[in-house]
Formats: structure tokens, C-alpha cells, sequence
């Protein structure tokens, strides 16, 4: 007697983001934590806007964590730098495309530092412009 397991296959589809963001490195997951962290802070804050105390805190955390992940962002482009220049002494003569791959790859995390941070600060601003609102209906 034998026994047939059917396990259901999962097709990822080619999706031209996914692709970018795995091309980016470990980095890319720690500012996508700060991006959702940013986003859930920020929303806890809107939720929040009845205890202001609350809701600043909840404001600085957003901004903390935003900035976090702007630098995260940088440090992990100017690694890949390093990483492409470290590369290209060791060929000695280099291809542009080599280099330009490298380029490529170190500027993927620093455009996404770039993008988590303007997120949260659109989000923070309409916060913040709520908290006063808030304050000055008191």
C-alpha cells in the first residue's frame, strides 16, 4: 500500500520589486523593520490622540525609527561600495559592467533608507499637525 502526499506547489511570480529588494542584502529586512515599526508607531498614534502623552511618545518613536532606517540605508551602501571597490582591486583591470553592478546594488538600500524615511515623516507631519489640532480644541 502506498501513500500519496499532495503538497500544493507555490509559484512566486518574477516581481521586479522583490527582485530589487533581494538584491539589496541583509540591510534591505532591517529597514523594512524600521519601515513597518515607523508605520505602526504612527498609526498607534493617530489611535492615540485622545492621551497626548501617549501619542508624542508614539510621535518620537515614528521619528526615531525613521531615522534609523535612513541611516541603516546609508551605512549598508557605503559596505557595498567598499565592497565593489574591494572587488575591482582584486581583478586589477576592471569591467564598467562589474562596477556598475556593484554601484547598482550599493544604491538599492539607500534609496530604500530614503524611502522608509519620507513614509514616515509624511506620517508624522499629519500627526503632528493632528496632535496640535487636538491641543488647541482642548
Amino acid at each position: 500500500m502506498k501513500l500519496y502526499v499532495l503538497v500544493p506547489q507555490v509559484v512566486i511570480a518574477a516581481n521586479p520589486l522583490t527582485d530589487r529588494f533581494n538584491e539589496g542584502g541583509f540591510f534591505m529586512f532591517l529597514i523594512l523593520i524600521c519601515l513597518l515599526l515607523a508605520i505602526f508607531f504612527i498609526v498607534k498614534g493617530f489611535l492615540k490622540l485622545k492621551d497626548p502623552i501617549t501619542s508624542k511618545k508614539m510621535l518620537q518613536l515614528a521619528a526615531d525609527t525613521s531615522l534609523l532606517g535612513l541611516v541603516l540605508g546609508f551605512f549598508a551602501s557605503v559596505l557595498g561600495l567598499i565592497t565593489a571597490f574591494d572587488s575591482i582591486e582584486a581583478m586589477g583591470n576592471a569591467d564598467p559592467s562589474i562596477f556598475a553592478g556593484g554601484l547598482k546594488v550599493s544604491l538599492l538600500t539607500a534609496t530604500f533608507g530614503l524611502f522608509t524615511f519620507l513614509v514616515a515623516r509624511l506620517g508624522i507631519v499629519i500627526l503632528r499637525s493632528m496632535q496640535k489640532t487636538q491641543s488647541h480644541e482642548n
